[in-house]
C-alpha cells in the first residue's frame, strides 16, 4: 500500500487535496443542493457595529459597541501583562516570563534597534513595543469566541444573552487607519525636528539627483508617503478581515447559505485549518509587519540621504 503513495511530502499533500475534493464532489452529487437557500443569513453582519450604549458628542457618534470592548480588552491586556511580568521577574523565569522576554527581545533588538540608530531607538522603543503588543493582543482576541453577537441572542432563564461570535477590532478599517495616522504624523514630526522643514522635504530627493529629474523623483516620493497611509492600514485590515470571513464561511456559513447541512462536513475541516493558520501565524505576523514598518519609517525620517 505504501508503494502506491507518492514518495515526496508535496506529492502526498496533492494526493490528500485531490481525495478531499473528490469526496466533496461525491457528497454534493449524492445529496445535491436541494435545500433552500437562507437569504436571511448575512455573514457580513458579524462586522456590523450595533450600538450598545448610544453616545453622540457634537454630532460625532461615540457609541459603545463591541469594537470598543475589544479595544479596551487589548489595551488592558497589554498593560496588565507588562506590569505583571515587571513585578514578578525571576532569575529562573517561568514559561510566561520567557515568552514575554522573547517578545521584548524581538521588539527591542530586531524591530526597533534594527531599524534606527541607538538614540532614536531609545526614544521610540516604548512606542514601537506598545504598538506591537497592542496589535498582537487585538488580533489574538479576535479568534476567541466572546458573547458579543447582539443580532442573534440566546434565551437563558428568560434572559436574552448575546451569542458567542468572533470579531477583531483590527478587522475594522478605522482602527488600523488611526494607528497608521499616528505613525505617519510621528515620523514626519521627527524628521522635521531632526532636519528642519526644508531639509526634511529636500531629503526626499536622493543625493546626486538634480535638474529636471528631481521633479518626478520628488513627486513619486511625496506620493509614496501618502500611499503609506493606505498600504500600512489596509494590509492589517485586509488580512484580519479575510481570515475571519474564511473561518466564518467554512465553519458553517456555506452550509447555512446553501441550506444543506452535509456541506458542513466538507468545509469544517478547512475552517479548522484556517483558524490554526490565522492564530499560529497571521495574527503575530501582521503585528510584526506593522511594528517593523513603523520603525523603518521613523528611522528613515531622520537618516541622512545617500
Amino acid at each position: 500500500m505504501s508503494a502506491l503513495l507518492p514518495s515526496t511530502r508535496k506529492g502526498r499533500l496533492f494526493l490528500f487535496a485531490g481525495v478531499y475534493v473528490a469526496l466533496a464532489a461525491l457528497i454534493v452529487a449524492i445529496f445535491g443542493v436541494s435545500g433552500e437557500k437562507n437569504e436571511a443569513f448575512k455573514p457580513q453582519n458579524e462586522f456590523k457595529l450595533d450600538p450598545w450604549v448610544e453616545l453622540k458628542v457634537g454630532g460625532i457618534d461615540m457609541s459603545i459597541n463591541k469594537a470598543v470592548l475589544y479595544l479596551f480588552l487589548a489595551g488592558a491586556l497589554t498593560c496588565a501583562t507588562m506590569v505583571y511580568i515587571a513585578r514578578r521577574m525571576q532569575d529562573k523565569p517561568n514559561r510566561v516570563q520567557t515568552a514575554v522576554e522573547a517578545a521584548y527581545d524581538l521588539t527591542s533588538n530586531t524591530i526597533t534597534q534594527g531599524s534606527m540608530d541607538k538614540r532614536m531607538a531609545g526614544r521610540w522603543f516604548a512606542f514601537i513595543a506598545t504598538l506591537f503588543f497592542f496589535i498582537w493582543f487585538s488580533n489574538i482576541i479576535g479568534f476567541i469566541p466572546l458573547p458579543v453577537n447582539t443580532e442573534h441572542k440566546l434565551e437563558i432563564l428568560g434572559m436574552h444573552i448575546p451569542s458567542f461570535a468572533l470579531y477583531a477590532a483590527t478587522a475594522n478599517l478605522s482602527v488600523p487607519l488611526v494607528l497608521t495616522l499616528v505613525v505617519w504624523l510621528s515620523y514626519h514630526v521627527e524628521g522635521i525636528r531632526a532636519k528642519g522643514p526644508i531639509g526634511y522635504v529636500r531629503g526626499w530627493i536622493p543625493a546626486g539627483i538634480g535638474g529636471a529629474m528631481a521633479v518626478p523623483i520628488f513627486a513619486i516620493e511625496a506620493l509614496s508617503h501618502f500611499v503609506r497611509l493606505v498600504s500600512l492600514s489596509a494590509r492589517l485590515f485586509a488580512n484580519m478581515l479575510a481570515g475571519h470571513l474564511l473561518i466564518l464561511i467554512m465553519g458553517g456559513g456555506m452550509a447555512v447559505l446553501l441550506g444543506l447541512e452535509i456541506v458542513g462536513l466538507v468545509t469544517l475541516p478547512i475552517a479548522v485549518l484556517f483558524y490554526l493558520f490565522e492564530v499560529g501565524l497571521v495574527a503575530s505576523l501582521q503585528a510584526f509587519i506593522f511594528a517593523i514598518l513603523s520603525a523603518i519609517y521613523l528611522g528613515d525620517a531622520v537618516a541622512e540621504s545617500h
